[in-house]
């Protein structure tokens, strides 16, 4: 389409919004920018509508169809209800749970949310505050709803929002739900067709009975209550960035047993503009700084961090020098797939029906740690929808026992349906008062593993496109991959390829090519090369960029041999990285 075409068009889509539909304030924003000659905010707004897909909503908030406002809320409930009223007919009451978190209008969407839901029939159990997305993933299961939804946008910049829709297991939604939900949604064209409406008798305000539910399970997966109590005054730092894990996770943790939580007061505030970071994303240092200087000045053993809705988990640890390192994603689920297998087998608990699951763009150490306990191990494309479904399929034949993705969220437990960093912090406490009781710290504990399996070194490299010619951008780049796959990176012969839109895999060392077993198609490219590096690329499926993995191994003989094997590892990882041009 011509820039005059593509200008014209988004007029007329822009101008629909004049009507009588809209609300004074959003027509008012729309006739501002198109009053400014500078259409670009205008063309950024209207372009294309905001999709629903395979999680939801995710986007910068503001009015327009490419814009997160309570019309393309309203538009995505009204598609979700109306296959919800299809899919579940039988039911002489359908039920959803919806919850929010800190960001700037979550509470205000939820509200349109249960409003459109009740409007169609639909019983709604709305939080009364702002709520981790495990515990909405656990209320579904609780009250035996059909769906749920919560209002958040994760780790977002602050000028974001979001809407993650949950079918009846508390998972992200599979197909066919998936898909079929999405079409229903795409079927909304106009503001007529969405039920604002509220229907008050059919919204149910829910809170601390639920908050009392959800952390009485939690407990019941430690592993170690006994060691809790000899070590329950391991000092531990935790902030919750502004956000959702304000109160909850501090009362797992002292539901756990523990009893010195320091906080950190300036980030306990709870607030979309999240005011004491850039960004609220526990994967960056600089939001973990202010609870790293708090565990400075207070002598603590731990830190803990969650991100705006609590599902992630960042977490830092003292090195042999007393200085604090921050943990990756990667080696948090190495230290819990570890505890979690090992305790079970000091324990007596293992018994061959057990299994634990990964992305497959998460460490190879995780497969390398199961596989030498024999237990059971599945690899997964990214999101935790995909380790939901492994846990609804070996539902009542195998014993779950924990899941994570390199990103920084882990599932300790088979009650949630969704990374859970309440339970992961519960968990990580404990693996601190476990090693702790061993005579050693986590540093130490990490560098055992390390010897054990070898050491490991995993870089993530976000290429940030914003707009639509962004979005251009990373499809060309995508395309470039395919169309010319690397035969070599880094000076290391590439052996594999794998590509997950095709689901093609292809042996370069004997020419030999197969069929990938997986349950759908993910627009993902993987290679493993000669000497064990695995590179993945994938473009993210929320955030306007294209994300690159980059995994190399070495062997370690003892923890002295830990720096030079890290050295060896950066510089491959380097290498790589400028074979890749990034």
């Amino acid at each position: 389409m011509e820039n005059k075409d593509l200008l014209d068009d988004v007029r007329r889509k822009a101008e629909v919004w004049l009507g009588d539909g809209y609300d004074a304030e959003t027509r008012k924003e729309v006739e501002a920018l198109l009053a400014d000659e500078d259409s670009s905010n205008l063309v950024e707004a209207f372009y294309r509508d905001l999709e629903f897909g395979t999680g939801g909503l995710r986007g910068i908030m503001g009015v327009g169809t490419n814009r997160m406002n309570r019309y393309t809320v309203g538009a995505a409930t009204q598609g979700l209800a109306n296959y919800l009223k299809r899919e579940f007919k039988h039911l002489k009451q359908i039920k959803v749970v919806v919850g929010y978190d800190c960001r700037n209008n979550s509470r205000e969407f939820a509200l349109t949310a249960a409003g459109v839901f009740s409007a169609n029939g639909i019983k709604v159990y709305l939080f009364d505050e702002l709520r981790p997305t495990p515990e909405i993933s656990y209320a579904i299961r609780h009250l035996g709803c059909q769906s749920g939804i919560i209002l958040t946008a994760s780790h977002n910049p602050k000028e974001y929002n979001g809407y993650k829709a949950y079918w009846d297991d508390g998972a992200q939604m599979i197909a066919p739900h998936d898909k079929n939900t999405i079409a229903e949604v795409n079927k909304i064209r106009t503001v007529e067709e969405i039920r604002f409406r509220p229907v008050q008798r059919l919204i149910e305000t829910i809170g601390q009975e639920i908050d009392r539910r959800y952390i009485g399970e939690l407990q019941s997966i430690s592993l170690s209550p006994d060691i809790i109590a000899r070590h329950r005054d391991i000092p531990i730092v935790y902030t919750p960035i502004h956000g959702t894990g304000v109160r909850l996770i501090p009362a797992a943790l002292r539901s756990y047993g523990f009893t010195n939580i320091i906080n950190v007061p300036e980030q306990d505030v709870v607030s979309g503009d999240f005011p004491t970071v850039q960004s609220p994303n526990p994967e960056e240092p600089s939001a973990m700084a202010m609870a790293l200087e708090k565990a400075r000045r207070t002598g603590a053993e731990l830190v803990l961090a969650s991100d705006p809705d609590a599902d992630r988990m960042g977490a830092a640890v003292k090195n042999p020098d007393g200085e604090w390192t921050l943990l990756t994603g990667n080696q948090t689920a190495i230290l819990m797939t570890y505890y979690l297998i090992t305790r079970r087998r000091d324990l007596g608990l293992l018994t061959g029906k057990e299994y634990v699951v990964k992305t497959i763009v998460t460490t190879e150490t995780l497969r390398a740690i199961a596989e030498s306990y024999n237990v059971g191990f599945y690899d997964v494309y990214t999101g935790f929808k995909w380790i939901a479904a492994i846990i609804r399929r070996n539902e009542g034949k195998k014993e779950y026992i924990g899941g994570g993705e390199e990103s920084y969220g882990y599932l300790c437990e088979d009650f949630v349906r969704d990374k859970d960093a309440v339970s992961a912090c519960c968990i990580m406490a404990e693996i601190t008062a476990w090693a702790k009781d061993q005579g050693i710290t986590m540093y130490e504990l990490l560098n055992r593993i390390y010897v054990e399996y070898g050491y490991s070194r995993e870089a993530g490299i976000s290429v940030v496109r914003q707009g639509k010619s962004g979005a251009e951008e990373i499809e060309a780049m995508m395309k470039s991959f395919r169309a010319s796959p690397p035969s070599e990176l880094g000076g290391s012969k590439v052996t594999l390829a794998l590509d997950y839109a095709s689901l093609k895999g292809h042996s370069l060392s004997d020419g030999e090519e197969f069929t990938l077993n997986m349950p759908t198609t993910s627009n993902v490219l993987q290679y493993h090369t000669d000497d064990g590096a695995k590179i993945s690329i994938r473009p993210s499926g929320t955030e306007p960029k294209i994300k690159f993995y980059i995994e190399a191994h070495e062997p370690v003989a003892s923890p002295a041999a830990i720096p030079a094997a890290d050295a060896a590892a950066t510089a491959r990882i380097a290498r790589i990285r400028a074979s890749l041009g990034i």
